[in-house]
C-alpha cells in the first residue's frame, strides 16, 4: 500500500517520524501536502501543512513518552496527564488524538494518534469511517508493523470501499467514476464540506491521481467476482441484479449493515439483518440507502471529533486551522469550475 508521493520527500518523512515516540504499529501521512491535487503547483504543495496519523498498541504509554519529547505539541489538555488524554482520544469523537499547527523540520504539521485496536475496528466495521475514510484514498506509508490482523483489515477496508461504491454507481461506469465515488464515501455527510472545505476537495483528490488509485485498486477489481473490470479501457460493468446487490450488501461493514437496518426496518419490527438486506437489494432505491446509510456515520463522527478537536488542538489553533479552511473554501468558490456530472454524485 506504500505509494510514490512527492519527490525528495522520504528524508522529510523520515526526520518526522524520528522525532516521535518509536513504538507505532502504522503510520502514513496523507493530504494536499503531500500529493498533489488538481489546481495546485508544486510550490503551494510544500507550503501545505503534512498530515499524519499514528497508530499504537498502547496510547498511555505513547502519550506518557510524547509528552516528555515534545510536551509544547498539545494544548491545555497536557496538564491533565497521559491517562486523561488516552481517555479523551479513545472514549470521545473517533477515537483519535490530533495535535494541530505543530513546527517540525521547517514544515507545518497536523498528526492523530489513534490506538491499533480502534483502528481495526474502523477498518473492518466502518465505526466511524474517519480513519479507515482517509485509507479509502492514496496516503503515503511510512512505517507498517507485522500485525496480521491490521494488514487484513486495510485490504477489507479497501474491498469494503469497492462494495459500497458499486451500489451506488449504475451498471457501466469509468474508472474515474468508481474513484470519485470512492473518494467521496467518507465525505459524504461530514459537517465540514458545508463550511470548511472546498466544494471540489473530491474531484481535486481524484483528477491528478488516477494512477494512484489504480495501484490501491486495481488488483481487487480483477480478482472480484461482481464486476466486469476492462483496464485498458478504464470501463467497469458491475452486476446491478438483486441477487448481486444482495451479495455486496451482505459483504458490507457491519455498522452500516446496522445503519441500513435502521433506516428501512419500522420500530418494533425486529426482522434479520438478511430479511432487510434483501428487501434493499431489490429496492430501486438501493444505492440511496446505502449513501443515507453511510451519511449518518460519517455526520455523526465528524461533529463529535469536531468538537474534540477544539479542546485538543486549543482555542487559538482552531481558530487559525479553521480561518486557513475557510479560505481555501473560498478560493474554491472563486474558482469554480465547470462541474462534470461525476462531481455531483
Amino acid at each position: 500500500m506504500s505509494l510514490p508521493a512527492l519527490h525528495n520527500t522520504g528524508v522529510l518523512f523520515r526526520r518526522i517520524l524520528s522525532q516521535f515516540p518509536q513504538d507505532i504499529s502504522l503510520a502514513f501521512a496523507y493530504g494536499s501536502g503531500v500529493f498533489q491535487q488538481h489546481g495546485t503547483s508544486q510550490g503551494q504543495m510544500e507550503k501545505n501543512m503534512l498530515d499524519f496519523v499514528f497508530a499504537v498498541d498502547d496510547p498511555v504509554t505513547w502519550h506518557t513518552m510524547n509528552l516528555l519529547q515534545n510536551r509544547k505539541h498539545y494544548s491545555i489538555l497536557k496538564l491533565l496527564g497521559p491517562t486523561k488524554i488516552s481517555s479523551i482520544q479513545n472514549e470521545h469523537g473517533a477515537s483519535v488524538y490530533y495535535n494541530t499547527l505543530v513546527p517540525v523540520d521547517d514544515r507545518i504539521i497536523k498528526y492523530g494518534v489513534i490506538s491499533t485496536d480502534a483502528l481495526i475496528d474502523d477498518l473492518m466495521n466502518w465505526k466511524t469511517m474517519y480513519v479507515a475514510g482517509r485509507l479509502h484514498k492514496p496516503v503515503k506509508m511510512l512505517l507498517q508493523s507485522e500485525n496480521g490482523k491490521l494488514r487484513a483489515a486495510l485490504v477489507a477496508n479497501l474491498k469494503s470501499a469497492v462494495t459500497a461504491s458499486f451500489l451506488m454507481l449504475p451498471e457501466s461506469f469509468s474508472e474515474e467514476d468508481l474513484f470519485l465515488q470512492i473518494a467521496g464515501l467518507s465525505y459524504a455527510g461530514d459537517f465540514r464540506m458545508v463550511i470548511g472545505e472546498d466544494k471540489s476537495k473530491v474531484a481535486n483528490i481524484v483528477r491528478d491521481n488516477i494512477q494512484h488509485f489504480r495501484v490501491l485498486y486495481s488488483n481487487i477489481l480483477r480478482d472480484c467476482p461482481q464486476v466486469v473490470y476492462k483496464p485498458q479501457h478504464g470501463k467497469l460493468e458491475v452486476d446491478k441484479s438483486p441477487e448481486g446487490q444482495f451479495t455486496q450488501l451482505m459483504a458490507l461493514p457491519r455498522t452500516l449493515q446496522q445503519r441500513i437496518t435502521k433506516l428501512v426496518d419500522p420500530p418494533g419490527k425486529n426482522r434479520d439483518v438478511e430479511e432487510i438486506l434483501l428487501q434493499v437489494a431489490q429496492d430501486p432505491d438501493c444505492g440511496a440507502v446505502v449513501q443515507q446509510g453511510i451519511s449518518s456515520i460519517t455526520k455523526s463522527s465528524s461533529i463529535t471529533q469536531g468538537v474534540k478537536g477544539i479542546a485538543t488542538a486549543g482555542l487559538w489553533k482552531t481558530v487559525s486551522y479553521s480561518s486557513k479552511k475557510l479560505l481555501k473554501m473560498w478560493k474554491g468558490w472563486r474558482r469554480k469550475p465547470a462541474a462534470r456530472p461525476n462531481d455531483l454524485r
